[in-house]
């Protein structure tokens, strides 16, 4: 469900049995409304109560292609963003670097941040800590990355496309078909 709240876009996702899911929808979006109104602590972990879209399979098509401008954030913006769009991880470009890098829910701290080719943490202090991915965004074509994210059972994978140097992000759908989101320097939805 997409809908606005006070002129911004919000976001929430939810999977279940039957009436279960618009229950389930509901219940995440009284969390990001209390958040949003600063009811609650910003969201800084995993959600629980779902489970990541991870499984090994044969290689999915991609089915939802999104070529954006990205939005400049440190990683507390970009990590709000993720929330209020309810996503697993998010693609923007780093403030501090210019890179195009992405956040994401893991542990051990809740909220792990990669960019393309630095791998020191942010200069700028964040209200709570972030694990920084150790290695440099691998560069892979998109039939690789398609190959890699289904064959590893990963939700998600943040690579460099090597045509263009630009980052990209290939996600697993409830459906099992997978979407791309490629930073550009236009928008071309």
């Amino acid at each position: 469900m997409n809908t606005r709240f006070r002129g911004t876009s919000i976001r929430v996702q939810a999977e279940g049995p039957g009436g279960f899911a618009l229950t389930f929808a509901a219940e995440r979006l009284d969390r990001q409304l209390d958040r949003l109104t600063g009811r609650a602590e910003p969201r800084w972990a995993p959600d629980p109560g779902r489970a990541a879209l991870a499984f090994v399979s044969d290689d999915r098509v991609i089915v939802r292609r999104k070529h954006c401008r990205l939005n400049v954030f440190d990683p507390v913006g970009a990590t709000a963003a993720m929330d209020r769009m309810d996503f697993d991880a998010h693609l923007f470009t780093d403030a501090e670097t210019g890179e195009d890098a992405v956040v994401y829910w893991a542990g051990p701290l809740g909220v792990r941040m990669a960019r393309q080719r630095q791998m020191r943490p942010p200069v700028t202090a964040t209200r709570r800590p972030l694990t920084m991915n150790p290695r440099p965004t691998r560069d892979f074509t998109e039939a690789e990355a398609i190959t890699r994210l289904c064959a590893h059972g990963l939700p998600f994978l943040f690579f460099t496309d090597p045509s263009d140097r630009r980052g990209r992000l290939l996600y697993r759908r409830y459906d099992g078909d997978l979407g791309l989101v490629a930073g550009t320097d236009v928008s071309i939805e």
